[in-house]
C-alpha cells in the first residue's frame, strides 16, 4: 500500500479503515509520520460521509438495542462493549475534525493539529485497554450489538467546527468525566481492580481532550468575535435541545478549563 502523501490523506485512510486493529494501525503510522516531518504537507480538506465499520458488532438504532446487563460478569463485558465502541468511534471522530475542517474558514494553527492526533492515539490506546479486558473475561468487541447513534453528533455537525467542538468534546466527552468517576467507585467495591486500571487510564487523558475542545472553542469564538459562554449556550441549546443531566463533575471540568457557568445553567 502506497503511504499517503499529506496529512489529510492519512486521516481519511484512517476512517475508510474498517477494522479496528487497522485503524489504530494507520492512526499510530500517520501520528509518527506527522511528529517526524514526513507528512509535512496538510493536504486538501474532506472527509467520508461516515467510516468504515467491521461486520461486527451489529448496529442498531439507540432505541432498538437491549437493554444492558447491569451486574455481575455480564455487566462488566456490557459496560466494557459499551465504551470500546465509543471509543473506536472516537478515533474516527478525531481524524474527521481535521480531514473536515482544516482548510476551512477558520484559521487553525499546527497546535490544533497536534491536540487532535495526540486525541487519536490516546483514543487508540483506550480502545485496546478495553478490548484486552474483554478478552480477559471470555468476550470481545462485537460480540454484542451497539448503538449507531453515535456517529449522528458528527453528521450534525458537519458543517460548523463551533458545533463539532460544542457538541462532542465539550457535551459528549465532558459527560464522561462526570459518569466516570461514580463508575469507578462501583467496581472498586466489587473488587475489580484490573478494570478500574482501565478506566483510570482513560478518565484521565479525557480531562485533557475536553480541554482541547474548550481551548479551540475558545479560539475560534476570538476569530470569529464571538463570546464562548453565550456561544455555546446558544449552541447546546440547538444541538442537545434536552439539555445536560446533572450530577457535574466540577473538579474535572475546572480542570479542563470548563467555567461551571457554562453548563449549570443547561440542566434538562
Amino acid at each position: 500500500m502506497t503511504a499517503p502523501a499529506t496529512l489529510l490523506d492519512a486521516a481519511r485512510a484512517v476512517l475508510r479503515a474498517a477494522e479496528p486493529a487497522e485503524k489504530i494501525r494507520l492512526t499510530r503510522d500517520a501520528a509518527d509520520a506527522w511528529a517526524s516531518g514526513a507528512l509535512a504537507d496538510v493536504g486538501a480538506p474532506g472527509a467520508p460521509h461516515r467510516p468504515a465499520r467491521p461486520a461486527k458488532p451489529e448496529l442498531m438504532a439507540p432505541r432498538d438495542m437491549p437493554k444492558r446487563s447491569k451486574g455481575g460478569v455480564r455487566g462488566r463485558i456490557a459496560l466494557l462493549h459499551a465504551l470500546a465502541h465509543i471509543e473506536l468511534n472516537a478515533i474516527d471522530l478525531a481524524w474527521d475534525i481535521l480531514a473536515r475542517f482544516l482548510g476551512g474558514p477558520d484559521p487553525l494553527p499546527r497546535a490544533f493539529i497536534d491536540d487532535w492526533i495526540k486525541v487519536a492515539v490516546d483514543e487508540a490506546l483506550h480502545f485496546e485497554l478495553l478490548e484486552k479486558r474483554l478478552g480477559e473475561l471470555r468476550a470481545a468487541y462485537g460480540d454484542l450489538p451497539a448503538h449507531d447513534g453515535l456517529w449522528r453528533a458528527a453528521v450534525m455537525t458537519a458543517d460548523d467546527l463551533l458545533d463539532r467542538l460544542a457538541l462532542v468534546p465539550m457535551t459528549h466527552e465532558a459527560r464522561g468525566l462526570d459518569t466516570t468517576p461514580p463508575t469507578i467507585d462501583r467496581l472498586t467495591a466489587n473488587g475489580d481492580p484490573d478494570t478500574v486500571a482501565v478506566l483510570d487510564v482513560i478518565y484521565r487523558d479525557e480531562i485533557t481532550h475536553v480541554a482541547a475542545g474548550v481551548r479551540w472553542f475558545r479560539h475560534v469564538c476570538a476569530s470569529r468575535g464571538l463570546d464562548p459562554e453565550a456561544e455555546y449556550a446558544d449552541r447546546l441549546k440547538r444541538l442537545h435541545p434536552g439539555g445536560l443531566k446533572g450530577p457535574f463533575n466540577d473538579d474535572a471540568r475546572a480542570e479542563a478549563g470548563m467555567p461551571a457557568g457554562w453548563y449549570e445553567g443547561a440542566v434538562g
